[in-house]
């Protein structure tokens, strides 16, 4: 036996519809995507899906105009040119790549992933926490937010900082450190 609803339970009740519950795989993919990366805001994986969204709307309209048309050369040239130096496409051959644009694309062009395939972080926490920490630096300056998106050109430039106490000990550790540098 089923006790009888109270007033504020039965108003509750008739705004959830539980016949037509909608269930989404695009929020399994965006657990899964930030348990992988690791964003800190959950705003930033709603902005990258956004972005994301945008070029591939961006894309299939510039594909919808006429083949030889100058404008759509100029301007998917232009598009492709900007994804490829942000890494977000492999080549720059074809419009077909901005479809495989997605959230996880610009997750994984975040400054903590690149330490992590650099090997100088064994997992993408450590990374994070070295980067939140001022360990890394991109080119001359020290970045502290791991929500920074690092591009191809950048991505050579990415070193530990002179004052860290971890380059410290991974030189002591590969014998290369020099005595008569007192900061390194």
């Amino acid at each position: 036996m089923v006790r009888k609803l109270k007033f504020h339970e039965q108003k509750l009740l008739k705004q959830v519809d539980f016949l037509n519950w909608e269930v989404t795989d695009h929020n399994l993919h965006e657990l899964r995507v930030l348990r992988r990366y690791r964003p800190q805001r959950r705003e930033d994986y709603t902005r990258y899906d956004q972005l994301s969204r945008a070029v591939r709307e961006l894309a299939r309209r510039l594909r919808d105009l006429p083949q030889r048309d100058p404008f759509r050369v100029r301007s998917s040239a232009a598009l492709l040119d900007k994804l490829y130096g942000l890494g977000l496409v492999p080549t720059r051959g074809s419009l077909e790549l901005c479809d495989f644009v997605t959230a996880s694309s610009f997750c994984h062009r975040r400054l903590p992933t690149v330490p992590l395939k650099l090997r100088m972080a064994q997992h993408l926490q450590a990374a994070v926490a070295f980067v939140e920490q001022g360990h890394v630096r991109v080119g001359p300056d020290v970045v502290t937010d791991p929500a920074f998106l690092v591009t191809r050109s950048m991505e050579d430039f990415v070193t530990w900082v002179d004052s860290s106490k971890i380059k410290r000990h991974v030189l002591e550790y590969n014998e290369e450190r020099d005595d008569f540098n007192s900061d390194a």
